[in-house]
């Protein structure tokens, strides 16, 4: 299965990949995707074609290798970046600005189209050197929320210079990661292994639910919400460890899954397929999280690489809506995990999957696309 992937070498790590939403009724897979680029001298937002799908060969299999269409300077590394649109993407800096970049689709160019300076700081904005990362950006245009290492929470509206709304010591430690749960609503991670929920409707700066990860206080780095099932949330974190939760009930999580050899960097859950997972991590590892029914009867996605069976931990849960993530019989639902990088060794820091599309950057210096996901 290897051979469907086709790897670009550029000459930055990369740290963000994005593949650009498809208009809602397209049908073919999706086409461009954006890379941002972290820890070189020059970082840049580069928006990319996957490749021509008319070199496919006689059995559909692809040759195209992707290619760069634009990109422009970033000051900062580029810590975390979402598309507003098919045209605006939204990019959260280590200098702690925000910004919103246009892809010029008639004469392929980028424009920095609208700049929140310094939406994070750690002493006050004026300062030369106050600027604190902005760790993670999530949009449902036109709003924008931004979080940080100053543990700082932003509502931003795409056309408004202000912040519609700032909750400035919304944590005492970094906030990592930032997801909407549903349109007024965010769940954010922090460094000591919380998750906080956030009602925005609220003018009180608490969250309504705080969720933790027990004893150890290991700091989550990503967070993911299942696309059907609002109250289904994965997390990474230091450890490597997945963990499902359900913010319906508990402060715990429903499972702690055993994944990766190293921090997880980014979780996602496949947004038309959620029974498929993906996470990555600074071991080098790609983790393709299978927990679609009869698994057994499925051809195997790759011949080689860490085949291995798991089964969900243990709850007692009692579910309205039975999901796989959320099983309490683990011997009805097995779960088939594929490691599917198997050699890698450098991080895997970022991965998108739209459609049958994954694409992965990496610390390696090189981008990489399957077109065939669940061939």
């Amino acid at each position: 299965a290897m051979e469907d992937v086709s790897a670009k070498f550029v000459s930055q790590k990369i740290s963000r990949t994005r593949w650009r939403p498809l208009p809602t009724a397209a049908l073919q897979p999706p086409d461009l995707f954006a890379t941002g680029s972290w820890d070189n001298e020059d970082n840049r937002v580069s928006i990319w074609s996957a490749g021509d799908l008319g070199n496919a060969g006689l059995n559909g299999e692809y040759h195209g290798e992707p290619h760069l269409l634009c990109d422009i300077q970033h000051n900062g590394d580029v810590m975390d970046m979402q598309f507003l649109d098919q045209e605006r993407i939204v990019v959260a800096s280590s200098t702690g600005t925000v910004t919103i970049f246009r892809h010029h689709q008639n004469n392929q160019t980028l424009s920095a189209n609208h700049r929140w300076e310094k939406a994070h700081y750690h002493v006050d904005q004026d300062t030369s050197c106050g600027g604190a990362a902005c760790t993670g950006v999530v949009c449902n245009n036109p709003e924008i929320v931004t979080v940080g290492e100053d543990g700082r929470i932003n509502l931003f509206r795409a056309d408004q210079r202000d912040a519609v709304r700032t909750i400035d010591n919304a944590d005492s430690s970094t906030l990592h990661a930032v997801t909407f749960l549903r349109t007024t609503e965010i769940l954010t991670v922090n460094s000591i292994g919380q998750l906080k929920i956030w009602d925005l409707r609220q003018q009180r700066n608490e969250p309504s639910q705080i969720f933790s990860l027990a004893g150890d206080r290991v700091p989550l780095h990503c967070v993911d919400r299942h696309p059907n099932q609002q109250h289904i949330v994965a997390t990474g974190g230091q450890d490597g460890m997945l963990s499902i939760w359900d913010i319906r009930q508990g402060t715990m999580p429903v499972s702690l899954l055993n994944a990766h050899e190293a921090e997880m960097w980014e979780v996602h859950f496949h947004p038309s397929d959620p029974d498929h997972l993906f996470t990555c991590s600074e071991d080098g590892s790609l983790w393709h999280w299978d927990t679609s029914t009869n698994v057994s009867e499925k051809p195997s996605f790759l011949h080689q690489g860490g085949r291995s069976t798991a089964y969900l931990s243990h709850s007692t849960i009692n579910q309205s809506v039975v999901s796989a993530w959320l099983s309490n019989d683990p011997t009805k639902d097995r779960m088939e995990i594929t490691n599917l990088i198997p050699n890698q060794t450098l991080s895997v820091n970022s991965l998108d999957v739209l459609g049958p599309c994954l694409v992965y950057g990496t610390d390696a210096e090189a981008i990489y696309v399957n077109r065939q996901l669940f061939a």
